[in-house]
């Protein structure tokens, strides 16, 4: 009995963790940096048999690994979630409210996600956007990595949304294809947006909301969505994000 409180206990004290962003040092943890090699694993599986053993392929899968572990948990500590699980902090970006979130939807860690993969060239591995129950009540937006010339839905599914940037990731066996689909326009989009090896901080948004509408929301790159309220704050915030990192586009 005394066996079973104690495990109730332990479960209970670990669900505040769930509720905020990873702390700095997380991805680094023993437990995650074993994550990071199953990642690495999953993403040379993806490979044609000939590339596997090759040591740039398996070095480029082990960056892109680290990347998306260490880059998940910055943009949830950016994104700061006050709820869990994370629909209902969604409540908390749908408003104008004076206490409401910048950011935190699905989409909007996908375009951060996007932004992060994208700062270093690729030669065995290709980044794309995914949705799942397109245009329903219940779509989630994601990106996933493929191998070259691969096509949907050979890839593994990167999920930085769902555990507030505690990464998870689906298997190319485990993809329902019935519910998700490859988002080709959100890829080309964001290519658009953020070119291989760009420089832009990890504060840089895709898009930024309007002032009277939340669910309007505006190119950054727009003269009209740099003159908002959110487009100001996301100069605001680069300009400080550089300055303390002395230049660094990244925190991790």
């Amino acid at each position: 009995m005394r066996r079973i409180i104690f495990a109730i206990l332990a479960a209970a004290a670990a669900l505040p963790s769930c509720q905020t962003p990873p702390p700095i040092g997380y991805a680094d943890l023993p437990e995650v940096i074993e994550e990071r090699r199953e990642l690495r694993d999953e993403l040379i599986r993806l490979l044609p048999e000939a590339q596997r053993a090759l040591p740039e392929a398996r070095a480029e899968a082990q960056m892109l690994a680290d990347t998306s572990y260490k880059a998940a948990a910055a943009i949830g500590r950016i994104n700061k979630p006050r709820r869990w699980p994370s629909w209902r902090n969604n409540r908390l970006v749908n408003n104008l409210e004076e206490d409401a979130l910048e950011r935190g939807l699905c989409w909007h860690y996908q375009h951060d996600m996007y932004r992060e993969l994208r700062r270093k060239p690729l030669h065995f591995f290709e980044i794309g956007c995914c949705v799942y129950k397109r245009e329903t009540g219940r779509e989630h937006n994601c990106v996933y990595l493929k191998a070259v010339d691969a096509s949907w839905p050979d890839g593994v599914i990167l999920d930085a949304w769902k555990g507030a940037g505690r990464l998870t990731y689906t298997t190319k066996d485990d993809i329902d294809t019935d519910n998700w689909a490859d988002r080709a326009d959100t890829t080309e989009w964001l290519d658009a947006v953020y070119p291989v090896g760009h420089r832009y901080p990890i504060e840089h948004w895709a898009t930024v909301r309007s002032d009277e509408d939340w669910n309007e929301h505006i190119p950054s790159y727009d003269i009209t969505g740099q003159h908002t309220k959110q487009g100001k704050r996301m100069m605001e915030n680069m300009r400080k994000g550089l300055k303390e990192r002395n230049g660094n586009p990244v925190p991790y």
